[in-house]
């Protein structure tokens, strides 16, 4: 079991009455407490489990606590989607991956056809944009993405496919991080969100990178295990039974 370190506190996991509000028993008493992390999570959110509540007080907020993790079949998860994005952003400044290498700038944010991705990649004669999506759903150690439909997620797959066939950049990539180290190949939830699933294949099929990254949960970090590989054939109705 994991210990709970400092300013985290265990409790159990009552009901979650929407996406970002739960309600927890913390020390004895029923806590409503924020969800960072709009992912349906059906099969984490049970009664009775395990949850990671970080104390985040402040004045504007309606609850007092975050729940962060989950302690799900033996395996430490991070709840958090905000993680990815600064987990993603110290492996680019520090060139801890050989996919991203001869880069002298990290642009969080770039602002590009009336949004923004996650980052941009300059080097000598090379750009990049690098679009960074949060996974917490495994099913039979394969992980799944999306957890729920999103058709922003799908805008922005068709987004990199369209810098990259315009010569706008000169590599685009979607990194999937995984934050749980149980999973051993991804694959587009085509059961949640087929819009989303098709359109992953064709900026694949464009020339864009998928990049799945599996990650455990140290002290509240995310640390990186591995990449693994992906699968993006279309999976039979009963897998997910």
């Amino acid at each position: 079991m994991v210990s709970s370190p400092k300013r985290v506190r265990i409790g159990k996991f009552i009901e979650r009455p929407n996406r970002f509000l739960a309600r927890v028993e913390i020390d004895g008493q029923i806590e409503e407490v924020f969800v960072p992390n709009p992912g349906r999570m059906y099969e984490l959110m049970i009664p009775g489990k395990q949850v990671y509540i970080r104390d985040n007080s402040a004045p504007h907020r309606k609850t007092s606590f975050d729940m962060i993790g989950i302690y799900h079949d033996g395996v430490l998860i991070s709840l958090d989607s905000n993680l990815p994005n600064r987990f993603m952003r110290a492996l680019l400044e520090t060139n801890q991956l050989t996919c991203f290498t001869g880069y002298s700038k990290v642009i969080p944010e770039p602002r590009v056809y009336g949004g923004r991705f996650d980052f941009l990649l300059e080097g000598e004669n090379k750009r990049t944009f690098v679009e960074v999506k949060s996974c917490t759903l495994v099913v039979k150690r394969r992980v799944l993405f999306p957890d729920a439909p999103t058709a922003r997620g799908a805008r922005h797959m068709k987004h990199l496919a369209h810098a990259l066939t315009s010569g706008d950049v000169d590599a685009a990539a979607v990194v999937f991080v995984i934050q749980r180290p149980d999973a051993d190949i991804f694959s587009p939830h085509d059961g949640n969100d087929p819009i989303f699933g098709d359109a992953l294949r064709e900026a694949h099929n464009q020339g864009v990178q998928i990049i799945p990254l599996l990650t455990k949960v140290i002290d509240w970090n995310l640390v990186l295990v591995k990449k693994i590989p992906y699968d993006l054939g279309p999976l039979d109705a009963k897998y997910y039974d």
